[in-house]
This record gives C-alpha cells, sequence and structure tokens, in this order.
C-alpha cells in the first residue's frame, strides 16, 4: 500500500509572558517559521488558560513569573484539563529551579530566556511532534 504524504498540519502555539516585547518578539520568531501558527497571546497565566479554552493550542510557551496568575498554577490547570498538550516553560530563573521546575510533571521542558532562538524554535517543534504523536495514538 503506497502512503502520501500529506502537507504536515499547523504546530499550533500559544505564548504567554508578561512582558509585551517578550511576546511579540516570539511571536514574530515562530510565525515566520514554516508550518507554525501562533494561535494567541497572553500576559498572564489566567489569559493563558482563557486562550488556551478557546484556541485550542499543540504547545503553549509559558513564562513563570507573571502578575494575577504565576506559570506553575497555569501549566497545572492546564495539564489537568488537557494533559496532551505540550507546555514549555520558559523563564529566567536560575539553573537549580529550572531543573525542579523540568521535574514538575505540569511542564514538559523548560528554556532559559538566554537561549537562543533556534534552540526555542527546535524544542517548540519538538513538543509539536510530542503532542502530534500523542494526540494520533490517543
Amino acid at each position: 500500500m503506497l502512503m502520501l504524504s500529506r502537507p504536515s498540519p499547523n504546530l499550533r502555539v500559544l505564548v504567554v509572558d508578561d512582558h509585551e516585547l517578550t511576546r511579540i518578539s516570539l511571536k514574530l520568531a515562530l510565525a515566520c517559521q514554516e508550518n507554525i501558527q501562533v494561535v494567541g497571546l497572553a500576559s498572564n497565566g489566567q489569559e493563558a488558560i482563557e486562550m488556551f479554552e478557546c484556541c485550542h493550542p499543540d504547545v503553549i510557551v509559558l513564562d513563570l513569573h507573571m502578575p494575577v496568575m504565576d506559570g506553575w498554577s497555569a501549566s497545572h490547570y492546564i495539564k489537568s484539563i488537557s494533559p496532551k498538550t505540550q507546555i514549555l516553560a520558559y523563564s529566567s530563573i536560575e539553573e537549580a529551579h529550572l531543573q525542579c521546575t523540568k521535574a514538575m510533571s505540569s511542564f514538559d521542558d523548560v528554556c532559559k530566556k538566554e537561549a537562543s532562538t533556534t534552540e526555542l524554535i527546535a524544542l517548540v517543534r519538538q513538543l509539536g511532534q510530542r503532542a502530534g504523536n500523542s494526540s494520533l495514538s490517543g
């Protein structure tokens, strides 16, 4: 049986950060990539949950320290209702705290804000593949 390859669907990404310049920069960096669609921007954890519920992203790039609701609380809530959604903790916290964050089940990976754009995009794509694989198998 011959399998025809289909064009890969867009990877749906939600960007959450309390700094406007960071949100816009991430949106621009991600949106110009092939097969990546930024479906929403949020400035705190509460907005992230609202955007998640209406936009259904595959991957969430989530800052940890934000007003109203932090990234830890938002990720815990989102994972409790959608365990297959991939969440990338995006923060400038110290390495020791970052490893603790990575060990938490509500985050799928972590990325320091000092990381290169190429590294961030690679992580988002990697998580997107996981999201796609889990939605196919589940």
